[in-house]
């Protein structure tokens, strides 16, 4: 399942909903929480979490938080369609091995395996 950031446009939300992917909103459920509360809901409900906001790639590498999936989409806005796209063809081809992070644009495919602390 898919933990949307309140960043997510709706659009993206809806085309990855159509293609049949579970997706849990923040701006649906609770808009306005802090990043740590996303964090806690993602790492509670094994939640990938798909994100614009970079702070989660500080959250992951600087902070060291364990056994959180990131997928951090980077576009320019007028883009949305275009890496909605490229999200559903990632999900749908790449065999994703938790926890990673992911940097998706819409040209370009960048995943880092993390170090799994579960073991």
């Amino acid at each position: 399942m898919i933990l949307a950031d309140e960043n997510i446009h709706s659009f993206i939300v809806k085309f990855l909903r159509e293609h049949g992917f579970e997706v849990v909103s923040v701006t649906e459920l609770k808009k306005g929480i802090k990043d740590i509360e996303v964090i806690e809901w993602a790492l509670q409900n094994d939640y990938l979490l798909l994100t614009e906001d970079k702070d989660f790639g500080e959250w992951v590498f600087a902070h060291h938080i364990k056994n959180l999936s990131v997928l951090f989409l980077r576009y320019d806005y007028h883009e949305y369609k275009e890496i909605a796209h490229s999200l559903v063809y990632m999900l749908q081809t790449q065999e994703l091995m938790r926890p990673v992070f992911v940097t998706l644009t819409p040209k370009k495919i960048r995943i880092r395996q993390l170090i799994d602390s579960k073991n």
